[in-house]
């Protein structure tokens, strides 16, 4: 697969308890990823961060807490992101979607490594 030049960026910021479907919100949007073909996905999690709400979300290492702030980033062709949006509209009850242009300088995935 080539992604060569310009491409957009999606960046979905909200908590790690959030769900869709009795599944983790962060699951949910990678398996979607997945299934429209996009080409990457990745979960990052933070150490603290607050939104509309104004709650601040933080990861304790030490405690029970599990809702810190997460951050999912997605890069590929506008077409490609065209096709996830509706399902970011629906499963994204609270959170951020901030939607950038990107230049890609390389990508590189070399047949048979996907599993």
């Amino acid at each position: 697969m080539k992604l060569p030049g310009k491409a957009k960026m999606i960046r979905i910021y909200f908590g790690e308890d959030d769900k869709w479907k009795e599944k983790p919100l962060y699951r949910a949007i990678v398996e979607k990823c997945r299934e429209l073909d996009i080409a990457g996905a990745t979960v990052l999690r933070g150490i603290a961060g607050y939104g509309a709400s104004s709650l601040i979300r933080e990861s304790h290492m030490l405690s029970f807490s599990h809702d810190a702030p997460l951050m999912v980033t997605i890069i590929d062709a506008d077409e490609k992101i065209q096709q996830l949006l509706p399902f970011l509209d629906e499963a994204v009850d609270q959170g951020l979607i901030a939607i950038s242009e990107v230049e890609v300088i390389k990508y590189v995935h070399q047949d048979g490594l996907r599993s």
